[in-house]
């Protein structure tokens, strides 16, 4: 079918056909109809289909009926969920509005400056593309009006809900009239997406496009497993050098992973260039201007250039780190093989990511070979399961039973008995039958304690006898053992008058001799002689200071 028969104005048909476009394709033939009937559209088709054309063309035509509203706010609003994507709907409303007198365009994304952005929004401005996060930054700022707009369309919904746009969505949608016409573009209309679809339109028309298979059939798909990074990198140099690779795009999965990447392609003597979500506005516009033009070979770049890039000069698509997801993995492969050309789109993958591989094939339906390269074939094979645990190997000479199994033989340690053998398990007191411990006798065996009050002979834990303590070695020589007799004591007259003549003259040499503490038990005060009874306290002289302060 071709355009003329859509219901198009002819100053929008002259602009098609100066773009080299003849014939709809399927979700044209279907959303342009219906969207110039005014309704709400929920749209699915896939990357590649032609939907900007499905929903820019119908909104231009609004256009060319003059406004009541006498607001220089835009009258259609695009919600993208990449800068690029956004740029790319831009340029095509410049290129279908060419025949539109006084037909204004701003393109609001994060990365550019603001003092650009504001100056296109202080003139009347007819269609504004924008991602959700610039955006409400300029509603916050109070510098858009949205009073007469009169379409919003969401480009790519479940991309902008898959990057957590999902309250941004909703807060610009609060803000725009309520009666409004509504145009939402999804590769898919379930789940999340559709929650959302139905709060923000009323009475939708559903529209859904099937993949076409001949698209799939122009990409080549090639899966080659690496062993490690060093792998990847070898086989990545191998591809770019081959005779067939014109351009190619490398998809990384982290924003430090492309710098590394296009660092060292770099070294490698390759034109390229680094594309992800941190890099200025202006960067990232240099680094696809280079590539258009030509200039650079090799774009190493995340997932934000799987959208929105239609660059025909892209013969390779390299997927240096498997998507997570697996419809992030059509829309990078759809970066080749464009309007009809064909393409090659090679992965690499892990010896762990057959789990990945297989999600991939299950979503597209169709099966990735797996390819070599001479001298670079993979050391290990790959694995879908958790690999086994180091250590001792496991055994395969019996089957190994399940965790309900029980032992087909009981389970013994050394020569101790199986514990199925013992009368009750679970009783955890005195067995007669219980094993002996080394060369010790059973307690049943061993000799009876001794009891201290009947005087039978006991060791300390039931042996051999204790030594008495007569027969030990005295400690010191005033230390007499339990068994010992006592010296008999000569007998001393109190009363006579040789007796203190011998104790005063005791008394005066201890008293001229010099003091120390470790006499000072046995030794007078001065002026007060010790009484008759403290000679023999303790049996001799008190050592130590401790004596002191027994006195």
């Amino acid at each position: 079918m071709s355009f003329s028969e859509l219901g198009l104005d002819p100053l929008l048909l002259k602009s098609v056909l100066a773009s080299g476009y003849e014939n709809a394709t399927p979700v044209q033939q279907q959303a342009i109809p219906a969207a110039l009937t005014g309704r709400d559209l929920l749209v699915s088709s896939h990357t590649g289909s032609g939907k900007t054309a499905a929903f820019m063309l119908p909104s231009i035509q609004r256009l060319l009926v003059e406004s009541t509203s006498k607001s220089m706010g835009p009258r259609v609003l695009v919600l993208t969920p990449t800068r690029e994507l956004a740029q790319q709907v831009e340029k095509a409303a410049i290129t279908y509005g060419s025949e539109v007198r006084r037909f204004r365009t701003a393109c609001l994304v994060g990365g550019s400056p603001y003092g650009l952005q504001l100056k296109r929004l202080s003139q009347p401005v007819d269609v504004v593309v924008a991602t959700p996060g610039r955006l409400i930054d300029h509603l916050e700022r109070g510098k858009i009006d949205f009073s007469r707009l009169e379409v919003l369309v969401l480009d790519e919904a479940d991309r902008m809900l898959d990057m957590g746009f999902v309250d941004d969505i909703k807060a610009i949608a609060a803000r725009c009239p309520k009666e409004r016409q509504t145009l939402l573009f999804s590769a898919t209309l379930d789940g999340v997406v559709g929650n959302l679809a139905r709060e923000l339109t009323r009475d939708a028309q559903r529209i859904e496009i099937a993949a076409e298979a001949k698209q799939e059939a122009k990409i080549e798909q090639r899966l080659l497993f690496a062993d490690n990074m060093d792998h990847k990198n070898r086989l990545l140099d191998a591809l770019l050098r081959g005779v067939e690779m014109t351009q190619a795009i490398v998809f990384a999965s982290t924003k430090r992973s492309t710098e590394e990447i296009s660092d060292l392609l770099a070294e490698s003597g390759f034109a390229s260039d680094a594309l992800h979500g941190d890099m200025q506005q202006g960067q990232r516009n240099r680094a696809l201007q280079r590539l258009r033009e030509g200039r650079t070979r090799v774009l190493v770049a995340t997932d934000v250039a799987a959208r929105g890039l239609d660059i025909a000069g892209i013969s390779h698509v390299i997927n240096f780190d498997l998507p997570r997801q697996a419809e992030d993995y059509v829309h990078r492969i759809g970066r080749t093989g464009r309007a009809g050309r064909t393409g090659i789109a090679v992965s690499f993958a892990g010896m762990r990511e057959v789990g990945l591989v297989r999600n991939i094939e299950r979503y597209t339906g169709s099966r990735i070979e797996v390819h070599t390269m001479p001298g670079l074939e993979p050391s290990q094979k790959p694995t879908a399961g958790r690999p086994a645990a180091a250590g001792r190997p496991r055994s395969n000479a019996s089957p190994r039973g399940g965790f309900g199994d029980k032992r087909s033989e009981p389970r013994s340690y050394g020569d101790r008995p199986p514990r199925g053998d013992s009368r009750d398990n679970r009783d955890r007191g005195y067995r007669a039958d219980a094993r002996p411990s080394g060369d010790r006798p059973a307690r049943s065996d061993a000799p009876p304690r001794g009891n201290r009050a009947d005087g039978a002979p006991h060791g300390p834990f039931g042996g051999a006898p204790r030594a008495a303590y007569g027969d030990r070695q005295p400690r010191n020589e005033g230390y007499r053992g339990a068994d010992a007799q006592a010296a008999p004591k000569a007998e001393v007259n109190g009363n006579s008058v040789e007796y203190w003549e011998k104790r005063e003259r005791e008394a005066k040499a201890k008293a001229a001799a010099p003091r120390s503490y470790g006499d000072r038990g046995n030794s007078a005060r001065p002026g007060q002689p010790r009484s008759g009874g403290n000679e023999n306290r303790g049996g001799g002289n008190r050592v130590g200071v401790r004596g002191r302060f027994k006195d």
